[in-house]
Formats: C-alpha cells, sequence, structure tokens
C-alpha cells in the first residue's frame, strides 16, 4: 500500500511526539487530572475517527487514557495513522492534556518449539487467539500475542513459567475440551474443578481457573463472587480478577456512548473502572488491580453500567472475556518479585503479586517452590518500550538483581535474566524495518 509507513518514519513524522511504536502500532498515554476529561477526550476521538473512517483501539483509566492507532488492513502503520494521532494530541492538548510517553509499553510472549504446527492449535484453544501468520493474537487486542521461535535442542524438563487464563466459570469446561481436542493434555487433576493444569505437545503449560466456586474468606462489606452473581441486575458480567463484562458494539460509535455512560457512573460513585473500547466491542471491568475485590460501590457500577449497555440494547458476549496471569515458580520469591517489578514496570500487590498499574499487561504471581529442581527456560517474555526509555528500562532491570545475557541484537532487544534464570527482552521497535532492509535508520 503506497501510504504504509515504518515504526521509525511514524516516530519522525512532524506532530507525533507524543506517540510511540510498539508491538502492535503506536500508542499515546494522556494523563487526566480530573473527572471527565478522559470522557471529554473520548468524545474527541470519535468525531475525529469516524470523520476520518479509522478507528482507534481507547483504554480509559483512572487517570489516563491510552489510544493505539494500527491500520489493520496492513497489519502495521500508515499515514492515516500519522495523520490521527496529530489530530488526536492536538485534541488532547487544546483540552489541557498532557502525554506521558513513559508510561506505555506492550509485553508480548515467546514459546521456543521444536515444532511449532504441533502446539500453536493448543494455545489458540486456551487464549482464545487467533493465528496471525507466525503468530496468535488476541482478536480483541487487549492481550499478549504469542510467537513461537525453533528450538535448536529438546529441553523436556518442566518449565519455569507458565500461563493462566482466567475465564468465566460457565465457559471454563468448553475451554478446557477445545484446547484438549487441539493436541492439549491434563498433566494434574489435583485442582480440578477450580482450575485445570494443561500441556502442549511439547510440555509447555497453562492452567485454565475460574475463581467462582472457591470458598474465600474475606473481611466485612466485601463480596464472594457468588454473592456478587447473586445480588441481581449483573447477569451480564462475569468474575475473574475484579468483575468484568463484555459487549459487542457492532461499531465504533456506541462503544463511545457505552464507554462515557458508564465511566460517568464510576465517576459519580469515586469506583474505579477500567473500559477498553474495541471497534467492535467494549470490556468494563471494576475491582482495582491493586486488590480486585468488590464492594457494594463497585456492585452497584456494574449494575448501573449493565442497566446502560441493555438500553442500548447492546448484548453481552461472557466468551470474549479473559484474564491472563504470568506465574513464575521462584526459590527466592523477593528477589524474582523485584526483578520483574523493575523489568516489567510493574507495581507490587502483597508479597507475591504484580500487576501493570494500567491494567493493560497480564498480571503475575511468583509461586513459591519447596526446593531447587531442574527446570527448562522455554517461554520468555518480551516488553516493548519506548527507545528512548529502554535504556533506563535495562539499568533498572541489572540494578533489582538482573543479568543482560544478550545484547548483540541491541538497541532492538536485550535479553536480562533474573536471579534464578528466566528471561525478559527488553525491546523497541523503530528501525527494525530499516535494519532489515539494510537501510539507515530514520
Amino acid at each position: 500500500m503506497p501510504d504504509e509507513i515504518t515504526a521509525a518514519g511514524f516516530e519522525a513524522a512532524a506532530g507525533t511526539g507524543d506517540w510511540r511504536a510498539l508491538a502492535r502500532g503506536a500508542s499515546a498515554l494522556f494523563r487526566t487530572r480530573a473527572p471527565g476529561q478522559g470522557g471529554a477526550l473520548l468524545e474527541r476521538v470519535r468525531v475525529l475517527a469516524d470523520a476520518a473512517d479509522h478507528h482507534p483501539d481507547v483504554d480509559l483509566r483512572p487517570g489516563g487514557v491510552v489510544v493505539r492507532v494500527q491500520s489493520h488492513d496492513l497489519h502495521g502503520l500508515s499515514e492515516r495513522d500519522v495523520a490521527l494521532a496529530r489530530e488526536v494530541s492536538a485534541a488532547a492538548a487544546d483540552l489541557g492534556l498532557a502525554a506521558d510517553p513513559a508510561g506505555l509499553q506492550e509485553v508480548e510472549l515467546t514459546v521456543d518449539a521444536a515444532d511449532r504446527e504441533q502446539v500453536m492449535p493448543f494455545w489458540g484453544a486456551v487464549l482464545g487467539h487467533t493465528r496471525t501468520d507466525e503468530d496468535l493474537l488476541d482478536p480483541h487486542r487487549r492481550w499478549p500475542g504469542l510467537w513461537f521461535q525453533a528450538m535448536e535442542e529438546p529441553r523436556p524438563l518442566r518449565g519455569r513459567l507458565h500461563l493462566d487464563v482466567f475465564v468465566p466459570d460457565d465457559v471454563r469446561q468448553a475451554r478446557v475440551d477445545a484446547a484438549l481436542a487441539a493436541g492439549g493434555r491434563v498433566t494434574t487433576e489435583e485442582f480440578v474443578p477450580h482450575w485445570w493444569t494443561l500441556a502442549d505437545a511439547e510440555g509447555n503449560e497453562a492452567d485454565v481457573i475460574a475463581w467462582e466456586g472457591f470458598e474465600e474468606d474475606l473481611p466485612d462489606g466485601l463480596l464472594t463472587p457468588a454473592e456478587f452473581r447473586a445480588a441481581g441486575g449483573v447477569e451480564d458480567w462475569r468474575v475473574l480478577q475484579g468483575a468484568s463484562v463484555y459487549y459487542a458494539t457492532g461499531g465504533f460509535d456506541a462503544g463511545v456512548e457505552l464507554v462515557a455512560r458508564a465511566a460517568r457512573v464510576a465517576e459519580e460513585a469515586g469506583v474505579p473502572l477500567f473500559a477498553d473500547l474495541r471497534r467492535s466491542g467494549v470490556t468494563l471491568r471494576v475491582g482495582p488491580p491493586e486488590d480486585g475485590w468488590i464492594g457494594p460501590a463497585r456492585l452497584g457500577v456494574a449494575q448501573r453500567a449493565q442497566a446502560v449497555a441493555r438500553d442500548l440494547g447492546l448484548r453481552a458476549e461472557p466468551a470474549v472475556l479473559r484474564d491472563v496471569q504470568l506465574t513464575f515458580d521462584a526459590l527466592d520469591v523477593d528477589a524474582v518479585r523485584r526483578f520483574w517489578a523493575a523489568a516489567l514496570g510493574y507495581l507490587e500487590r502483597g508479597t507475591t503479586d504484580l500487576y501493570d498499574p494500567l491494567l493493560r499487561g497480564p498480571s503475575v504471581f511468583l509461586q513459591q517452590m519447596a526446593e531447587p529442581r531442574a527446570q527448562r527456560n522455554r517461554v520468555h517474555v518480551d516488553v516493548m518500550v519506548p527507545a528512548d526509555v529502554a535504556d533506563a528500562r535495562v539499568a533498572a532491570a541489572v540494578a533489582a538483581g538482573g543479568t543482560v545475557v544478550r545484547d548483540t541484537e541491541a538497541p532492538f532487544w536485550r535479553t536480562v535474566a533474573d536471579p534464578e534464570g528466566n528471561e525478559v527482552d527488553i525491546a523497541v521497535i523503530p528501525g527494525r524495518a530499516e535494519r532489515w532492509a539494510g537501510e539507515p535508520d530514520g
């Protein structure tokens, strides 16, 4: 296509200083300081996107709005994205909103595989992802994509890292059945029916989990998943890490209307609301990432948001919902947690958990090992960060106990290992296309 542009070309274009090219397109984070500012920017984005017939992804968060542009017909960036980015930046500036490029990042995952074609169907079924060339991507553009890298030699031991995929209780069995039909196997039934531990044909594991049905001992005033669902007026919602709902909107304008009205409801109640707006649908979540639990105020917001959606004639699709968590086995949980907090820019929750402050990436859980055991490293994390942040992120990861184990492809990526050998690639996108084409950057 004649309007295609590289990531470096996008960032070099006039008027894109607020934006950074990451794994999937280019994004800008505009910080908000007062109720209503996020909704005001969202409405400006709607007008601009409709006029251009080019619709971005928008994540509305307490304290900020992330806008991501990408030309999906190209699986990349184009001059259309440059034009829309300039207009969105101008709208944000007119509203007095400042950009915070350093707060941007995207997390992806890489699986080493001897036979990619054999294991990809399993991971597509477990995660609900679809295949695009050599990748598995979330069709709703919310959760990490998976890329499969050929192994040079077998590594048969049990992995240090596995995925937890939280799904609604009423779709969990179907998700497990699909994964088994795609070549997976159950490795233990010890925790069924709360979760199934499954493995692909090469032994990489995933737990398919649902919170509903667990016995929870919660402080007074907080609702168990069963109590939340029994309260009425939340039939569309499901309890994952917090309570979530997905509505198919059929178009961007209906999604903007739902998000804007739900945000006003949440602001009136003083409740954090996390909204992911895509052209085809909207995901809403109540329950902040630092605890995830639901009290009466959050229940009230969920009830009122459902009423808004139904007033708009929207249909809930619970099967779309899932949350993704990375679980690391660790002997020294504190040391490993400090490293991953620094490497991912995450915040701590309790003594074993980490979370993305914008709730755009997978959460992290550190699982205590009882004793040392021989393990393999066959799944690693890729975190795409702005090019002007990468050096500082690597330095922070090293200061937190990490070791740079590969830097031959710097600055495009550097591989850093935590104190127990789990790896992360801290990576940047701009300049790669020019490098691979043998052209100068820029």
